[in-house]
């Protein structure tokens, strides 16, 4: 293919598409066109932003003539609540009201692998520098808030971005400040209602940490070597204890996200994994229960309840919950002996 360099290709590929989550519930991401800039450089090597990358990055609304707008689309009026990132770059907030979670229309900043926007973060990672690409976004959920009236299109344009790294080339430290970085985030965007973002900073966060697995091998091996570990414990995990410990928590926070979210089956699963890591934790304890009683799966909700009394015998949240579980209990017992009275009568 001939390629005028510098000049800006329209370039008709194959359509891409994938689903995105949000405040605002799935929405599905078509990819309609790509226009591609290209330059000497880039005609021969081609990159797009990796992990770590801070990109400039405009967001338009597209309207039915084609031209872009920058006005909101329903429900989009306002980011009437608002997160600022734990990192140090804090140019782009997020809002929970919307869909593209971006500000519309300006060039902002944006960090790859934070998950300020799923969309977005999905378009750079095809993107290079001049890059600007159409989307259809349309509503997937019948369930949701989202009418399949409100589907409606968008540009992302990517201008500048840093260099940035693919996952496997992080080196220990990296991975374990980005675990650490995605923790605090999904907690504090947990507490200011963002429950979507905290879900995808706690599933980011347990990515990482598996790759870590490693490290944990070596510490045990140079500690059944050697009598004391002579790398430093930022370095290395101290003990496969300590690992589970933090992989225990991440997986406990997650099943609270997707039991606030209603999805009881993947709450369980969760939990279920950080009781296994962490036999001690409370709280995976109490959300294992809590996830077992939406599923209606009484006697492991039980089961789970009684573990967690056997951990902490004060706990009023777990005494409340085993006397609940009793008395749905004692009513499925009487109505199924109600009908079967009439069966036989």
């Amino acid at each position: 293919m001939d390629l005028n360099l510098g000049s800006t290709q329209h370039v008709n590929e194959e359509e891409l598409s994938w689903v995105s989550v949000c405040p605002k519930g799935l929405w599905r991401v078509q990819l309609k066109q790509i226009h591609k800039t290209i330059s000497c450089h880039e005609a021969g090597m081609r990159q797009s932003p990796r992990l770590g990358s801070v990109c400039q990055v405009r967001v338009q609304l597209q309207t039915e003539t084609g031209a872009n707008q920058c006005v909101p689309v329903p429900d989009e009026r306002k980011c009437s609540q608002s997160v600022d990132p734990p990192s140090e770059d804090k140019s782009l907030t997020r809002c929970l009201s919307t869909v593209l979670q971006v500000p519309l229309c300006e060039w902002t900043s944006l960090r790859m692998g934070e998950g300020q926007c799923d969309i977005t973060e999905a378009c750079l990672e095809r993107m290079n520098s001049g890059d600007k690409w159409e989307i259809l976004l349309s509503p997937l959920d019948p369930g949701s808030e989202a009418d399949s009236d409100q589907s409606f299109n968008a540009t992302v344009e990517l201008g500048t971005f840093t260099p940035g790294k693919e996952s496997w080339e992080l080196s220990f430290e990296e991975k374990n400040d980005w675990v650490k970085l995605l923790k605090k985030r999904g907690t504090v965007w947990f507490r200011s209602g963002d429950v979507w973002g905290a879900a995808d900073c706690y599933s980011r966060a347990l990515k990482l940490l598996i790759t870590l697995y490693g490290h944990v091998k070596a510490a045990k091996t140079m500690e059944e070597a050697t009598e004391s570990i002579q790398c430093s414990s930022e370095r290395l995990f101290s003990s496969t204890k300590e690992y589970n410990s933090i992989k225990a928590e991440l997986h406990s926070n997650l099943s609270l996200c997707q039991l606030k979210l209603k999805h009881p089956e993947r709450a369980k699963a969760s939990a279920s994994k950080a009781t296994e890591l962490d036999p001690g934790a409370v709280k995976a304890w109490y959300r294992l229960g809590q996830a077992c009683q939406m599923v209606n799966e009484l006697e492991e909700a039980k089961r789970a309840f009684k573990k967690l009394l056997e951990i902490q015998p004060d706990s009023s949240a777990a005494i409340k919950a085993l006397k609940d579980i009793a008395i749905k209990e004692k009513e499925t017992n009487k109505e199924l002996a109600h009908r079967l009275s009439k069966m036989f009568n």
